[in-house]
C-alpha cells in the first residue's frame, strides 16, 4: 500500500509510505504552529552566520586562525545543544566577546524566505486556521528577521521560548504555550525543521507534524525523515483559500 492516513478518523494527514505529505485535511485543523529558521525562513543564512561568519569575525578579534576558533567554538555548540543557551544571543557574545546581534544586523540583507512560504502564510492567513509562530530564537534574532521578512502580517501570535525559559526541546516549553495560547494538540498541525523539536511536540501529544526535506537551500534534501515531509509549501495548499481570499 502507497498511501496511509496517519492514526485513525481524526487524523488530517494524507501521507505516502516514503513519508511525503499529500495533503491536508484542514477541516481537522485549528491551529497551526510554525517554526521560523528552516521551515519559513532559508536556514542558509544562520548556517552560514554561525559556521563561518562567527568563527571568522572571532578569529580577526583575536588574532588567530579560523580553524583554531572553530576549535573553541565547535566544543561549545556541541554541549549547548538542545539547550537554550544554544539559540541566546547573550550567551554567544560572552562567549565570543563581541557583539552577535550586531554582527547579525550586519548581514541581515541575506535573510530569506523558504521557496511558497509566504504565499503559504496568505493561504493559512484566509482560513479558519489560527496561526501561530513558535521559535527558538532570541528576541533581538526575531526583530532583525522580522524587519528584513514580513512575517507578522500572516501571524496571529508570535512565541519565542526566551519568554517561556525553555526552548522546545523541553515539556517546559510547550506546558507554557498551552498557558499563554490554549490550543487543542488533537487538532493542532505543527511544522519544524528540526526533528527533535517534532519530537517533544509529539510527547506533549500535538497529533499532526510535517517536517521539512530542505531546510538549507545550500544543503543536499533529505533522503529520510521520522516525520512526514514536504519539499516545499506548495504541496500543502490544496483545501485552503487562495491568498487574494
Amino acid at each position: 500500500m502507497s498511501i496511509t492516513q496517519e492514526g485513525n478518523i481524526a487524523m488530517a494527514l494524507s501521507v505516502h509510505t516514503d513519508k511525503s505529505v499529500l495533503g491536508v485535511d484542514w477541516s481537522k485543523i485549528d491551529t497551526v504552529l510554525l517554526d521560523m529558521d528552516g521551515t519559513l525562513l532559508d536556514l542558509r543564512f544562520d548556517t552560514e552566520f554561525w559556521t563561518e561568519i562567527v568563527p571568522a569575525t572571532y578569529a580577526q578579534n583575536k588574532g588567530i586562525n579560523v580553524a583554531a576558533a572553530k576549535a573553541f567554538l565547535n566544543p561549545i555548540h556541541a554541549k549547548e545543544s538542545g539547550h537554550l543557551n544554544w539559540y541566546c544571543l547573550d550567551f554567544w557574545s560572552n562567549v565570543v566577546e563581541f557583539d552577535i546581534a550586531q554582527l547579525k544586523q550586519q548581514h541581515a540583507a541575506n535573510i530569506r524566505w523558504r521557496p511558497e512560504a509566504e504565499n503559504f502564510l496568505r493561504r493559512l492567513r484566509a482560513s479558519q486556521c489560527e496561526v501561530v509562530l513558535v521559535t527558538n530564537a532570541h528576541p533581538d534574532t526575531l526583530r532583525i528577521k522580522l524587519e528584513q521578512v514580513h512575517l507578522e502580517p500572516w501571524l496571529d501570535k508570535i512565541f519565542t521560548s526566551h519568554s517561556f525559559g525553555a526552548p522546545k526541546e523541553y515539556q517546559a516549553f510547550w506546558q507554557q504555550l498551552q498557558m499563554a495560547s490554549a490550543f487543542e494538540p488533537q487538532r493542532t498541525l505543527f511544522i519544524d525543521d528540526s526533528e527533535s523539536v517534532l519530537a517533544s511536540a509529539e510527547a506533549y501529544g500535538v497529533k499532526h507534524l510535517i517536517t521539512l526535506r530542505q531546510p538549507d537551500s545550500s544543503q543536499c534534501m533529505r533522503a529520510k525523515t521520522r516525520y512526514p515531509a514536504v519539499l516545499h509549501f506548495d504541496e500543502l495548499f490544496k483545501g485552503l483559500p487562495s491568498f487574494d481570499g
